[in-house]
């Protein structure tokens, strides 16, 4: 397959790749091309934004999560409508997870057969990046480094230095010079950039990064140096797993096709909005192509629960909400009084914490739903940051003893209290921290709650356990027994 691609990395996090490449990817758009924007690594709030620029869906391109058959998969599929895939790499350009480079966006870049522009941070040097641009092109030159946007740049004299040493020595254009902004458009917490839906001026930042990039970038270099990626044509021979669905706004929940030929589709709710908001385009497409239709639901907004045969709590920033979280009692009450009656529930981070009974903040204690009898707090300092492995120990609704997954964590939460006398954890952490003691997953009846992050790409068992469980709920409804 052949269409123009590009990777936008960095030396590092932090040196300006997320403003760079939703910069690009809005103006692209604004300009009327179709550009599908994807996130090499987990994170989802860099996925978001990316997702807000391009008006369409973004895909993570995650090597750790998923194989790299299916990884090219994925990208092949997603990329295949476009007129061009924009690529925001993570952390520096070889970093990866061991000493080898694993899972850096150097390996992603040659998986995809993808040219590179690098943003280099040039506070206070010259010269010295063109020996820094020249060490990233020896130090692997199977890494295609085609372009250079300089940031940072404190006037006319020093883009010029930098622009003569590093095209001269280095024999790599330089495709733009960013200054030193003094607008702050996109403001920051301790997951990196505020996701998009818990503020109404995100499309205004959006414009801004568009204008940026129209200002200081050359974009029409840009794409001649994507349009390079076309050589030579992608192959795979994997089937690209799980069908997608589009949506012309990112940020409003994709609709499922409808399928008629499929009576009594079971109904998976998904609890989604500001508190709750980190979900992987990939798990939505694979409950929908396993079978099920999804209902959008808020604690936020809803005071009661739809007709349901499972449910999908997914990661966010509860803690941010809690006031209103805690006042839905309705909600929340109800929520309890089905997973008592066996609602097959899958939640993770935020979402097993808003399962658990208090969450604490600043001394204050705000009940929540009361399904696990944990109490979280909240510290100053990660109390898990990054992938994990657990292997799974003991019986569960989802996954089979011995199987082993990996995702990722990452959180801020910890857990104050926990009488886990009649709710059990069934993950041993073989990488990760977990909830208490290098375990994770906690298991009650048909509820699976756990700070580990799953990819359906690498865990495709996760969505057909998922509607699995909520067929047999479906049934169990249907022949009449009680449900709230």
């Amino acid at each position: 397959m052949e269409f123009p691609r590009i990777v936008i990395s960095a030396l590092r996090g932090g040196s300006g790749k997320t403003i760079l490449s939703i910069g690009i990817i809005a103006a692209l758009t604004h300009s009327g091309k179709t550009v599908a924007p994807f996130k090499k690594g987990p994170d989802y709030i860099d996925a978001g934004w990316l997702a807000l620029a391009a008006g369409r869906p973004c895909y993570n391109l995650d090597t750790f999560l998923a194989s790299k058959e299916n990884v090219l998969a994925s990208f092949l599929k997603h990329a295949e409508s476009a007129d061009m895939a924009v690529v925001e790499g993570n952390r520096g350009l070889f970093d990866g997870i061991d000493s080898g480079g694993a899972t850096s966006t150097a390996e992603l870049a040659k998986l995809l057969q993808a040219p590179v522009i690098l943003c280099i941070d040039c506070t206070k040097s010259t010269r010295t990046m063109a020996a820094v641009v020249m060490g990233c092109q020896q130090f692997d030159p199977e890494v295609e480094i085609k372009g250079v946007v300089l940031n940072r740049v404190a006037g006319a004299r020093h883009e010029r230095t930098l622009r003569t040493s590093i095209e001269s020595l280095c024999g790599v254009p330089v495709v733009g010079a960013l200054p030193k902004l003094d607008r702050q458009c996109f403001p920051e917490r301790h997951m990196g950039l505020v996701p998009t839906p818990e503020h109404g001026w995100a499309r205004d930042s959006i414009a801004a990064a568009a204008e940026i990039a129209r200002t200081y970038l050359d974009l029409k270099a840009i794409e001649c140096l994507a349009a390079d990626g076309c050589r030579p044509p992608l192959t795979h021979a994997v089937a690209a797993p799980a069908i997608r669905c589009e949506s012309s706004d990112p940020l409003a929940p994709p609709t499922p096709p409808q399928d008629e030929a499929v009576p009594a589709r079971p109904r998976i709710g998904i609890i989604r909005d500001s508190a709750f908001q980190f979900y992987y385009p990939e798990n939505i497409d694979a409950l929908v192509a396993e079978g099920a239709d999804l209902v959008y639901i808020s604690p936020l907004r809803d005071n009661r629960l739809p007709a349901l045969d499972g449910l999908y709590i997914g990661g966010g920033f509860p803690e941010t909400h809690v006031k209103e979280l805690s006042e839905n009692r309705a909600f929340r009450d109800v929520l309890k009084s089905l997973a008592e009656d066996g609602l097959p529930i899958y939640a993770e981070c935020g979402g097993l914490m808003y399962l658990g009974r208090e969450l604490v903040m600043a001394g204050r204690a705000y009940p929540m739903a009361g399904v696990l009898p944990i109490v979280f707090g909240f510290s100053e300092k990660p109390q898990g940051h990054g992938y994990t492995i657990v292997s799974v120990e003991a019986e569960n609704p989802f996954f089979a003893v011995g199987t082993e997954l990996r995702g990722h964590e990452f959180h801020y939460s910890h857990v104050l209290q926990c009488d886990s006398s009649d709710r059990r954890t069934v993950f041993r952490m073989k990488k990760g921290v977990g909830v208490l003691g290098k375990r994770d997953g906690i298991c009650y009846k048909n509820v699976l709650a756990t700070y580990t992050h799953l990819h359906a790409l690498g865990t495709p068992e996760w969505a057909r356990a998922m509607v699995k469980n909520a067929r047999a709920y479906q049934r169990k409804k249907k022949q009449g027994a009680p449900t709230p």
